[in-house]
């Protein structure tokens, strides 16, 4: 993808998961996959029983791991479910973030949708929105640990290096950028903004966001406490119930 030199009015740079949704998209992709295919569900156990070796594989090697289920999965069907699935979260997208994706497009500023869940559906989500530019972590299922490189914090900031054109920098951020998360692992994107909106940020961000100025909001999530939430995840992990994630 090529973009023009002549820098856009604005960039905006948006995260996904719990920024324009509410869960983890890697568990909402899970149960969508398993719900088709039940047999997947054999897949855990490995998963499960691997979790505690994650001082050793990091984040990067149980992701690998996680995206065990899978395996086999031919690339065209990859691809359908990806579509699908990007279709059926888009109830669940936050009003106020939908809002500032319109507001951002009306304005000719240049959308950006940066996850580090798997590009193969980031990039069917980021379709449907209107996004200009998506990125996400790079893998091809099929190997039962498929090849991966988080596309996670610092790792965001290296790929819209790679990706914009230099005319688009000023000094160390981009121009007129306004960057949207729910996570401090989006610090080093931050630093590349000049305004910024937390969305339901956890006690950490939010300390930051104070003393920096940067406005918070808080869509309404789809649990109704703790135990709710944890309740819908294990559903959402073990391919249980018809929508659990509250999508619709």
């Amino acid at each position: 993808m090529t973009f023009p030199a002549e820098p856009p009015p604005g960039i905006a740079l948006f995260d996904l998961d719990g920024t324009l949704i509410p869960w983890d998209c890697q568990l909402l992709f899970r149960h969508h996959v398993v719900r088709r295919e039940p047999w997947r569900r054999l897949f855990l156990p490995v998963f499960l029983g691997l979790l505690p070796l994650y001082p050793i594989l990091k984040t990067d090697g149980m992701k690998r791991v996680f995206l065990s289920y899978l395996w086999k999965l031919p690339p065209a069907k990859v691809a359908e479910y990806a579509r699908s699935f990007a279709a059926s979260v888009m109830p669940a997208i936050y009003a106020e973030l939908h809002q500032e994706i319109g507001r951002h497009h009306e304005a000719g500023d240049l959308l950006v949708l940066t996850s580090a869940s798997p590009e193969f559906y980031v990039s069917e989500i980021g379709r449907l929105l209107g996004f200009d530019l998506v990125c996400g972590t790079v893998v091809t299922p099929g190997a039962l640990f498929p090849d991966l490189e988080n596309h996670k914090g610092a790792a965001k900031v290296t790929r819209l290096r790679e990706v914009l054109p230099s005319s688009y920098f000023q000094g160390a951020g981009l121009r007129n950028c306004h960057g949207y998360t729910d996570s401090t692992a989006d610090l080093p994107m931050l630093a590349l903004c000049h305004s910024v909106t937390l969305v339901n940020p956890k006690p950490e961000l939010l300390a930051l966001g104070e003393k920096n100025g940067w406005k918070v909001v808080r869509p309404a999530r789809p649990w109704k406490s703790k135990a709710d939430f944890v309740l819908r995840s294990l559903k959402l992990l073990f391919g249980l119930g018809h929508d659990p994630g509250g999508l619709a």
